[in-house]
């Protein structure tokens, strides 16, 4: 049986706005951008939550050339959240921008979170960016800091999404997927495994949202219409996540 389509990005009868987000790591683009671009494109999305984005030498540059390549445009973050990012289409509105680092474990690398609130039509939706750290404790504390900094973006609705470096039974996973919906969980969709790209046998990315977003479908767009087995496994060496959700009028 064919896997169904996702929903297509539209406003409502009745205000409620349908939004694809995509969630991707892209290792610092040192793989194939031509791929990883027509990857993103064929998603069609509204928003894209990226995860090692460059930070270094010209990373501003190289973070609008993929967000032109794809049909987006360049919202927050790079350098400035420490890797995360966010892309968005120009059916966003933007209200605002926040890049936040976070606290520095010493020999342990710098994270962060890019946030946004943007709006579609009559909705106002929270977003964030996140790479998790591969401690265990330390991931933990940012998995606190990611909660509290949704729940002070102030708006009614929020969508995270992110590499966790860990796997829904871990800590963290389980501590995030209990304060919000675990996209994945709530609507399958598509491929589970997120990494390796090249061989896909653990799920450690994932598209969390708060309980008042209805999910449609969320999963690794494996028979997304464009997207390939071959541009997958050279774009970079995750597997996206793609979600579809209705997020109410405020």
């Amino acid at each position: 049986m064919a896997t169904p389509l996702l929903p297509n990005s539209r406003m409502e009868a009745d205000g409620s706005a349908v939004v694809r987000v995509l969630s991707y790591n892209v290792r610092s683009l040192r793989d194939d951008t031509d791929a990883l671009a027509r990857v993103i494109s064929a998603c069609a999305p509204d928003l894209v939550l990226l995860q090692e984005a460059p930070r270094f030498f010209r990373w501003r540059k190289k973070l609008t050339r993929l967000a032109a390549a794809s049909g987006q445009v360049l919202l927050t973050g790079g350098a400035t959240a420490a890797g995360p990012a966010i892309l968005c289409s120009l059916r966003a509105t933007v209200e605002r921008t926040e890049d936040v680092l976070l606290p520095l474990t010493p020999g342990l690398h710098r994270r962060g979170f890019a946030t946004a609130v943007v709006r579609f039509g009559d909705v106002r939706l929270g977003v964030l960016s996140c790479h998790l750290s591969l401690r265990q404790d330390e991931r933990r504390q940012q998995g606190a800091l990611l909660l509290d900094r949704l729940a002070g973006l102030g708006v009614a609705h929020t969508v995270a999404g992110g590499d966790l470096n860990e796997r829904p039974d871990g800590p963290t996973f389980r501590e995030l997927s209990g304060a919000l919906q675990d996209c994945r969980v709530a609507a399958p969709w598509g491929g589970e495994f997120t990494s390796t790209s090249a061989d896909p046998h653990q799920r450690i990315d994932a598209i969390f949202a708060d309980r008042g977003v209805e999910v449609l479908g969320c999963g690794v767009p494996l028979d997304q219409p464009g997207v390939t087995r071959a541009d997958l496994v050279a774009a970079t060496d995750h597997l996206p996540v793609l979600a579809a959700l209705r997020i109410p009028p405020a």
